[in-house]
């Protein structure tokens, strides 16, 4: 769930800060699938629209994503404060205002027995750059981590006894039209192309990692393992390419 709405949060947002839509159809977009949402906590709390508005009057000129895990700071510049909350949430989003940046990371908030909506805490970032690839690096990388995973997983598992969502979806890899990114107006073709192919990629991971290790040798397992987690690798900076992509220049 983090991932995804902080992918939501960023791309809709920067739509907006790019004047490609309003504050109130990028929030609209951000909650249709994740519900309600907040910044801050009480009795500080605000709406997301109003957060967002605010930070805009206070110079906010872009949203980055991070989407980090142990090991893997991906996005992310410090301190270890917001560090170690966006690790154990999967996401942040990083406001930049200037020379300052805040950090937001998302958490669901329960309120009763049917509201659902997220919370975003606020922590200061640090404003620096992170090291994150190119959208062009990240499209290489990941073209090359969907041919070496799907080799291993086609020759480690038999592919008769893979089960039918993966190679459902191992299928729609080859499918470019399926229009299914995760992108708003206003970002280049190849971002949302990556975009696509990246949520279609991390779906792959998802399911194989879900399937039964019976019958395969320690190495099968191992090298497995280690297929997916460099594919996984793979499709977070794609993501995060995609999504911090608004602002590149258009060759």
């Amino acid at each position: 769930m983090s991932g995804a709405v902080a992918t939501a949060l960023v791309a809709w947002g920067n739509a907006w800060l790019t004047g490609h839509i309003g504050l109130d159809e990028a929030v609209d977009a951000v909650e249709k699938n994740a519900g309600p949402q907040i910044l801050g906590g009480e009795p500080a709390e605000v709406t997301l629209r109003r957060g967002l508005g605010d930070l805009r009057v206070g110079g906010m000129t872009a949203l980055r994503l991070a989407l980090p895990e142990t090991g893997d700071p991906l996005g992310l510049t410090g301190p270890p404060g917001l560090n170690s909350a966006a690790i154990e949430a999967g996401a942040a989003v990083i406001a930049v205002l200037g020379d300052r940046a805040f950090g937001l990371v998302p958490a669901e908030d329960r309120r009763g027995s049917s509201y659902v909506g997220v919370r975003w805490t606020t922590h200061d970032a640090s404003p620096g750059q992170p090291d994150v690839p190119s959208l062009p690096e990240a499209d290489r990388r990941l073209t090359l981590a969907m041919r070496d995973a799907t080799e291993v997983l086609l020759t480690v598992d038999d592919f008769a006894g893979v089960p039918p969502e993966i190679a459902d979806a191992l299928v729609d890899l080859r499918d470019p039209d399926r229009g299914d990114h995760p992108l708003a107006p206003g970002y280049p073709p190849r971002a949302h192309r990556v975009a696509a192919l990246a949520g279609r990629l991390s779906l792959v991971v998802d399911l194989a990692r879900q399937m039964d290790d019976r019958g395969l040798s320690a190495d099968q397992m191992q090298r497995r393992g280690e297929a997916l987690r460099l594919l996984d690798g793979a499709v977070r900076r794609a993501l995060v390419a995609a999504c911090n992509s608004a602002f590149d220049p258009v060759p």
